[in-house]
C-alpha cells in the first residue's frame, strides 16, 4: 500500500463530497444512461480540485498513480474515475503502465473515461515509447469495443507525427464494425487527421467509401 495513495484518497473523498449537488447528479446519471452514480460535480470542478489536491502532496510516481487510479476505479461515484484520468500523466509513467491502462479501459467502460485515457494518456505513452505500437496493433483487432476504440483514437493529437499506415489500417479493419462507438471513433480520428493532411483523408474515404459506415464517412468529411 502506498502512503501517498492513502493521503490522496483520504483527501479527495471529503473534497468531492463537500461540493456534491444531488440535483445535478440525477441529470448526469440520466444523461449517461444510468451507467454510474454521480456526485453532481462538473468536469471543470473536478479538474480544479484535482490540480489543487495534487499540488498539496509530494509528486506521485508510477506506483502511486497506479494505486490511486485503481482505488478510484473501485469507488462508485463516477467523478472519482474522472479524477484518476486527470492526474495520470504519461511523462510520469513507463511502458509497463499500459497494463494498468488496459484494466482502466476495460473496467467501468464508457466513452467518458475511455476517450481521455485513449487520446491523452495512452496516446502520449505510445508516442514516447514507440515499441508500444505493437500493443495498439493487437488492441485494434480486439473483441473488446473499448480497446479497439482506444487503438483507433490513440494518435488523435499526434498531428504530423501520425503513423498514417496504422491509422488507415485500423480504420479499414474495423470499417464494417456494427458498434456505434467504433464507427464514431473511425470518423473522429479521420476528421481530426484531416486538419493535418486533408488530401490524404479525402483519398482514403473515397477509396473506402463502400466499406465505411455512413456515420464514419459523415464524421470524417465534416470539415473537408
Amino acid at each position: 500500500m502506498s502512503d501517498l495513495a492513502d493521503q490522496v484518497v483520504a483527501r479527495v473523498v471529503p473534497m468531492f463530497t463537500a461540493e456534491a449537488d444531488p440535483a445535478r447528479a440525477e441529470g448526469q446519471r440520466a444523461y449517461m444512461r444510468d451507467q454510474f452514480p454521480y456526485l453532481g460535480l462538473t468536469l471543470p470542478q473536478v479538474r480544479k480540485m484535482s490540480k489543487t489536491l495534487m499540488k498539496s502532496v509530494p509528486p506521485a510516481g508510477p506506483d502511486d498513480l497506479r494505486e490511486i487510479a485503481l482505488r478510484c476505479w473501485e469507488m462508485p461515484a463516477r467523478e472519482y474515475q474522472y479524477f484518476a484520468c486527470e492526474i495520470l500523466r504519461a511523462d510520469a509513467l513507463g511502458p509497463s503502465f499500459l497494463v494498468t491502462l488496459r484494466t482502466l479501459i476495460t473496467t467501468k467502460s464508457w466513452w467518458d473515461t475511455v476517450d481521455p485515457l485513449a487520446t491523452r494518456i495512452v496516446g502520449d505513452l505510445v508516442r514516447a515509447h514507440r515499441s508500444l505500437a505493437a500493443t495498439m496493433d493487437e488492441w485494434s483487432g480486439d473483441d473488446n469495443v473499448w480497446l479497439a476504440r482506444t487503438a483507433v483514437l490513440h494518435q488523435l493529437h499526434w498531428g504530423v507525427e501520425t503513423d498514417t499506415r496504422r491509422l488507415f489500417s485500423y480504420c479499414t479493419a474495423q470499417a464494417g464494425h456494427r458498434d456505434f462507438f467504433i464507427r464514431k471513433a473511425i470518423g473522429w480520428a479521420l476528421r481530426h487527421y484531416a486538419r493535418t493532411d486533408p488530401s490524404a483523408v479525402r483519398a482514403y474515404v473515397d477509396a473506402h467509401r463502400d466499406a465505411l459506415s455512413p456515420l464514419s464517412v459523415r464524421e470524417a468529411t465534416k470539415h473537408l
